[in-house]
């Protein structure tokens, strides 16, 4: 639904995306899938202490689907699987809303590259808005890194 008021319309798209976010988490819940729903920290994935080649590819366009987690962990807790944001985020989702829609100059976001997944290092809530508005792509400073695996547990 449009309204014609950017201000309404970003409104209206954040309440869209928490109605999502409740639902899935009620749904998962009721699945005994609850843990799924979390953003994936990259810790979980790479042991964050071991040496890992380093390569800064730049600025380019990168698949939103390929974007699977974050770097931080407490980005991890705040974010679902689906990059909805919490509702404590909702004056910053609806101002990049708003400058997505208008066409404005929105800053790359900075992922990690580990194998063909990208990792959020800084721009949570512009997956977010990316997600909500249907993009596939979003530009991204991306680093990729070739770390060794976690070791596994015994």
């Amino acid at each position: 639904m449009e309204t014609g008021n950017l201000m309404i319309d970003a409104q209206y798209a954040f309440a869209r995306e928490r109605r999502r976010r409740r639902f899935e988490d009620l749904r998962r819940r009721v699945l005994d899938r609850a843990r799924q729903n979390r953003l994936v920290w990259m810790g979980d994935t790479i042991d964050p202490g071991a040496p890992a080649s380093r390569r800064e590819l730049g600025v380019r366009a990168i698949p939103l689907d390929s974007i699977v987690g974050t770097v931080e962990s407490g980005k991890a807790k705040a974010f679902d699987s689906h990059f909805r944001a919490p509702s404590t985020s909702r004056t910053r989702w609806e101002r990049i809303w708003m400058a997505e829609r208008r066409g404005n100059a929105v800053p790359p976001i900075s992922v990690y590259r580990v194998g063909d997944e990208h990792f959020v290092d800084d721009g949570h809530h512009r997956v977010s808005v990316a997600h909500a508005l249907g993009m596939a792509e979003i530009d991204a400073e991306v680093i990729a890194l070739d770390p060794a695996p976690v070791a596994a547990a015994a």
